[in-house]
C-alpha cells in the first residue's frame, strides 16, 4: 500500500490509515490545498473535474466536488471523461485549474488527483510544491453559507473533443473511410471504452469491436498497455480478421497498436509514425523542414533518425509530461511525447491525448494503404527493455547511483534525470519514477538480447550497491 505525494498530485492505494494511503482524508486535504491556490483571491473560482472508471472514481468524485464547493469554488463536472478531454475543457470553459481523477495505467486499488493550471496542462513544479505544503499545514479557509460553489454538470466534451479532432488539418476522416477498416479496441473496461468507439465512428470507421468494454474499473488485466498485457486483443484481431488492434489505459492518454497479424506495432512506435506522418505533412505544405520534436530520454533514438530525415532537429527531454511539455515549448516542437504510447500535438493541446492520436495515425495509415505491419516495417527495428527494481523503505539512491556514475565513467553518462548512459551506439536509462516506488531500467539496442544484458547488468549492479 502506499501514498505518493509530488509535485505533480497525489496518488496512492485506496483505504488504510490516512497519511500513509489514499484515505477521503488526504482526498479533501490535497484538495483543499489545491483549490485554495486557484482561487487568487478572485470573486469566483471554476475547476473542471472529470474521472475515469475506476471502482473508487465515484467516491472520490463527491469529495473532491463538495470539498471544492465548500472552498466557494464553481465545478464544471464532466463525470466520466479522460485526461485528454478535461485538458481540453479546462481551456474551453476558461476555468482556473482542472483535476482529473485518475491513476492512469496503475491497477483498480489505485486512485489519484492530477492537477492541471488554467491553460489544461500539469502545474508547474513551483506551484506543486505549493500545493504538498499547504495540505501539510492544514490551513484552509472555507466558505460561509451563502457563498458555497455551485456543480455544473457537463457531458458535451465528448462530442466536443471528437469535433475539434475532425476539425483537425491533417485529420483525414474522409481518406479514413475510404479504407473501410474493422478495428478491435481494447478499452480495459474504462472510459476509452466510451470516448474510442465514438471517435472511431466519427471517423468512418466500418466495423469497431469493443473487448473489456463494461465501465466498472474492474479491468480485465493490468491495465498498462504492454505486451504481455495484451494477448487477448492481439488473439482477438487476428480472429476477427481486423486491419488493426488499439488499445489505450484507463485515462485514455496512452496509446498503442496492434497489426493485422497479430503482432505488436510497438508502443515505443506510436509517436515514432505519427511523428513522421506530421513531419512529412508539415514539410510538403511549408518551406524548409519539417519541424522540431521531443521525446523523454527513455524513449527509442528511432523518433531522432525520423526527424532528421525530415530536416528537423531532435530534443530529449526529462522523463515526465510537464517536463516534456516544457522543452516542446522551448524548442517549438511541431509534434513530440513519451515512448509509453504518449502523443503530444502542441497546436492541438499540449497534453498526451490518445484520441488525436489515434486520429493522426489512421490518416497515415490510409495514405500508406498496405496495412499496419507494412507501415511499421518502414521504420528502424530497436528494441528496448523495460524492467524496473522495487524499492524498500530507507534505500539511499542517491548513492547506488554515484556508485553506478563511478563504475561507467568512461562512457558518456546524462545526469538530468536520474542516469543515462551511452554505450556505443546502444544506451540505458536508470531513474527513480514519480508514481511508484520503483528503480525504472530502460535500455536499447539494435538487438532484443543485447538490451536486455544491457539492462540486466545495470540491475546487479543496483543489487550489488543496496
Amino acid at each position: 500500500m502506499a501514498l505518493i505525494k509530488s509535485i505533480s498530485g497525489i496518488r496512492g492505494t485506496m483505504g488504510g490509515k490516512p497519511g500513509e494511503n489514499l484515505t477521503p482524508v488526504d482526498i479533501v486535504k490535497f484538495t483543499a490545498a489545491f483549490g485554495s491556490l486557484m482561487m487568487h483571491k478572485k470573486k469566483s473560482t471554476k475547476i473542471v473535474l472529470g474521472r475515469d472508471g475506476r471502482i473508487s472514481g465515484a467516491m472520490v468524485q463527491n469529495l473532491v466536488m463538495n470539498t471544492l464547493i465548500g472552498l466557494g469554488i464553481d465545478v464544471v463536472d464532466l463525470g466520466l471523461s479522460t485526461t485528454p478531454t478535461v485538458e481540453l475543457a479546462v481551456k474551453a470553459e476558461n476555468a482556473d485549474g482542472g483535476i482529473i481523477l485518475t491513476a492512469s495505467h496503475n491497477p483498480k486499488e489505485w486512485n489519484a488527483l492530477k492537477l492541471l493550471n488554467c491553460e489544461g496542462e500539469f502545474i508547474s513544479a513551483e506551484l506543486g510544491a505549493k500545493v504538498l505544503e499547504l495540505a501539510s499545514k492544514e490551513d484552509f479557509s472555507f466558505a460561509p453559507v451563502d457563498k458555497l460553489g455551485t456543480i455544473k454538470t457537463d457531458d458535451s466534451y465528448l462530442q466536443k473533443h471528437i469535433d475539434a479532432i475532425l476539425k483537425y488539418p491533417l485529420v483525414n476522416a474522409k481518406a479514413i473511410a475510404r479504407q473501410n477498416f474493422k478495428i478491435v479496441v481494447d478499452a480495459i473496461n474504462s472510459t476509452g471504452a466510451t470516448y474510442v468507439p465514438a471517435l472511431l465512428k466519427a471517423l468512418g470507421v466500418t466495423e469497431v469491436i469493443v473487448l473489456n468494454g463494461e465501465v466498472n474499473g474492474k479491468f480485465a488485466h493490468n491495465p498498462e498497455p504492454l505486451p504481455e498485457h495484451l494477448s487477448q486483443l492481439c488473439s482477438e484481431v487476428v480472429q476477427q480478421k481486423a486491419h488493426l488492434g488499439i488499445a489505450v489505459d484507463p485515462d485514455v492518454d496512452r496509446l498503442c497498436f496492434v497489426n493485422e497479424d497479430g503482432s505488436l506495432f510497438g508502443e515505443e512506435y506510436t509517436l515514432v509514425a505519427i511523428a513522421d506522418y506530421v513531419l512529412g505533412k508539415r514539410k510538403s505544405t511549408s518551406v524548409g523542414s519539417g519541424g522540431n520534436t521531443v521525446s523523454n530520454m527513455s524513449s527509442t533514438k528511432a523518433l531522432k533518425e525520423i526527424t532528421l530525415k525530415h530536416g528537423g532537429a531532435y530534443f530529449p527531454s526529462a522523463v515526465g509530461e510537464v517536463h516534456v511539455v516544457r522543452k516542446m515549448k522551448e524548442v517549438n516542437a511541431v509534434i513530440g511525447g513519451e515512448g509509453n504510447g504518449g502523443i503530444i500535438v502542441p497546436d492541438f493541446h499540449y497534453g498526451r491525448d490518445a484520441l488525436i492520436g489515434i486520429g493522426l495515425f489512421l490518416s497515415h495509415l490510409a495514405s500508406h494503404k498496405k496495412g499496419i505491419k507494412s507501415l511499421r516495417n518502414q521504420y528502424p527495428d530497436y528494441f528496448i527493455s523495460k524492467n524496473k527494481i522495487e524499492l524498500e523503505n530507507g534505500v539511499d539512491v542517491k548513492a547506488i547511483f554515484e556508485k553506478i556514475k563511478k563504475k561507467y565513467k568512461k562512457n558518456p553518462i546524462n545526469t538530468e534525470d536520474g542516469l543515462k548512459i551511452e554505450f556505443d551506439n546502444d544506451w540505458v536509462h536508470l531513474r527513480t519514477s514519480n508514481t511508484e516506488p520503483i528503480i525504472r531500467i530502460y535500455a536499447e539496442s539494435d538487438f532484443e538480447t543485447k538490451a536486455g544484458n544491457i539492462a540486466m547488468q545495470i540491475m546487479r549492479d543496483i543489487k550489488e550497491f543496496t
